[in-house]
């Protein structure tokens, strides 16, 4: 199976602006799910830039009949992704499980600073809680916002820093993978904690078969 793991809107939107307008990236995104045959495309927070606007995120991928699965980020509110998830069919993660086939997605949106922020002792108890829901699947992969403490993720910004109950969660946990996305600067990045890998799917999205 092959899914598109794409970051939404934020900072990388920011940095983006004059150069291609966010409804041009999600267009393309859009199209990359249909071009690549993916079978889920997970929206990793962020979705909107601290809820100016919830226009055109979700909807280029409905329509063109592709699965979703979204969490929030820090700058928007579980309210907000429970809102998009609603109104669009698809599937908020945070706290909760889904299994695609024998692949279980499980997760927790926020981050431990910004707007909207979760305690590390909420994290580890969404991510726990949702872990349930899915902890008998072939493969368990973990989505969050913010990326692990204690990683080479961390390492890149003196600001944003790792979660410890992400790294708890990986530890009592062992999920198969973790899709997170906060640290923009970590884009693309991967690294092994544990028998974990761990994808830093921010700015443009990834691809990844399983």
């Amino acid at each position: 199976m092959m899914f598109l793991l794409p970051l939404i809107l934020s900072l990388p939107f920011k940095r983006l602006r004059g150069k291609i307008k966010y409804s041009d990236l999600i267009e393309k995104l859009a199209r990359q799910a249909v071009d690549e045959d993916v079978d889920l495309v997970v929206l990793a927070g962020d979705l909107t830039f601290g809820e100016a606007s919830t226009d055109n995120i979700i909807g280029p991928f409905v329509k063109r009949n592709k699965k979703v699965a979204i969490i929030p980020g820090n700058h928007e509110t579980i309210a907000t992704a429970d809102f998009l998830a609603q109104k669009y069919g698809v599937t908020n993660l945070h706290g909760y499980g889904l299994k695609h086939g024998n692949i279980g997605f499980f997760g927790c949106g926020g981050a431990n600073v910004g707007l909207f922020q979760l305690s590390e002792d909420d994290i580890f108890y969404h991510l726990y809680k949702s872990h349930k829901y899915v902890k008998d699947a072939k493969k368990r992969i973990m989505v969050t916002h913010v990326h692990p403490a204690e990683s080479k993720m961390e390492q890149f910004s003196e600001f944003v820093k790792g979660s410890t109950g992400v790294t708890k969660a990986i530890e009592k946990l062992k999920p198969d993978l973790l899709i997170c996305s906060h640290v923009h600067e970590a884009s693309g990045l991967e690294e092994t904690i544990g028998n974990t890998r761990v994808v830093n799917v921010a700015k443009t999205g990834k691809i990844i078969e399983v």
